[in-house]
């Protein structure tokens, strides 16, 4: 039996904007819910945190959720979903919850998970781990420590994985109390990881400008060869464009596909621009497709770089250009607990952004 695992969707994220609600259905209706029916997959299980906002939810964002939930049940899928962080309204419990509050006793084939549960598929059962919170801490490490579930699915704060590319996370559960299982899914970091028995699954699409050029995708789990399998989403909605008009004519930096940047965020990287009249005019053909964003970064630190990567990859996301001024820092400086510090104000910084 094949199942598709999706997690962190969010949606409703950058607070409820519409080019992202778009790029978000752009990926079910071309990508996810076109696999699962070409390969005959009837059972869905999200992993958590399907909305953005622990207390409330904008109506687009409502309608566009149940048309997800909706188009599932169209296909005859059996969806099962997690409670995440961002689904409950309370940090001390899972009670009230994004699920139970929009499609309980709803006609759609859709069940949620806020306490600690086995669920069977062909014969494999399956531990399903909701967020663990204040509520329901005994609960959750008394199930961990009593399941004979060999796998389990969860929405899990464990230390020492990367929350984001680059950055992990120094806070949470050790992850030797999964020990006891084969396999461990997990959803809650945003970036796919794994390391013994622990995989994290990862977001399937970008969110903020931490998520460029890291894989995002969903997978698919074969519960009888216990094989899990990443399927790659192509779609993207931050871009990085290098710019540099030394040694060429106007054709030659006019000649890319504007439409490629069209409702997308993008980073100009300034290498070299010896003609700003020709600049305005590139920068001219990329607003005029309508990009979302577009910021111009002007490229000081590497001019004799070999490559046009290294140069778009310096600009970076915000957690990296911190950590890079921190380093530069003098050595009597704690750069560790600095660079702790500005992780978890970020972070928040975010999640007061999202809620």
């Amino acid at each position: 039996m094949l199942l598709a695992l999706i997690t962190d969707t969010h949606w409703g994220v950058r607070g409820d904007n519409l080019v992202v609600a778009n790029y978000f259905k752009k990926f079910y209706n071309e990508i996810f819910f076109p696999y699962l029916e070409q390969n005959g997959i009837k059972t869905i299980v999200h992993l958590g945190d399907i909305v953005d906002r622990r207390k409330y939810i904008n109506y687009v964002t409502a309608r566009n959720l149940k048309e997800f939930v909706a188009k599932s049940s169209e296909m005859g899928i059996d969806l099962h979903v997690i409670i995440g962080n961002h689904d409950t309204t309370y940090k001390n419990t899972n009670e009230v919850n994004s699920m139970n509050e929009l499609f309980h006793n709803t006609n759609y084939k859709i069940n949620y998970y806020s306490e600690p549960t086995e669920v069977e598929f062909d014969d494999l059962k399956v531990a399903f781990l909701p967020w663990i919170c204040s509520g329901n801490y005994n609960e959750s490490i008394e199930f961990i420590n009593n399941t004979q579930s060999q796998i389990l699915f969860g929405h899990l704060e464990l230390s020492g994985f990367e929350m984001y590319k680059g950055h992990v996370n120094d806070h949470g559960f050790n992850p030797n109390i999964f020990d006891k299982f084969d396999m461990v899914m997990s959803g809650h970091y945003h970036h796919k990881s794994s390391r013994g028995n622990i995989n994290y699954l990862g977001a399937p699409y970008e969110m903020t400008w931490s998520d460029y050029n890291d894989d995002r995708g969903f997978h698919v789990f074969d519960t009888e060869t216990r094989i899990l399998k990443f399927i790659n989403n192509p779609l993207k909605l931050f871009s990085k464009v290098l710019y540099n008009d030394k040694g060429k004519t106007l054709d030659e930096i006019l000649s890319f596909d504007e439409e490629q940047y069209k409702n997308k965020y993008v980073k100009i990287i300034i290498q070299n621009k010896d003609n700003p009249y020709w600049f305005d005019m590139f920068i001219d053909k990329i607003e005029k497709t309508g990009v979302t964003d577009l910021q111009v970064v002007e490229d000081h630190v590497n001019l004799d770089s070999e490559t046009d990567e290294n140069i778009v990859n310096e600009a970076d996301d915000t957690m990296t250009i911190l950590s890079k001024v921190v380093s530069q820092l003098d050595n009597n400086i704690d750069k560790k607990l600095l660079n702790d510090f500005l992780k978890n104000l970020y972070n928040e910084a975010l999640s007061l952004e999202n809620n």
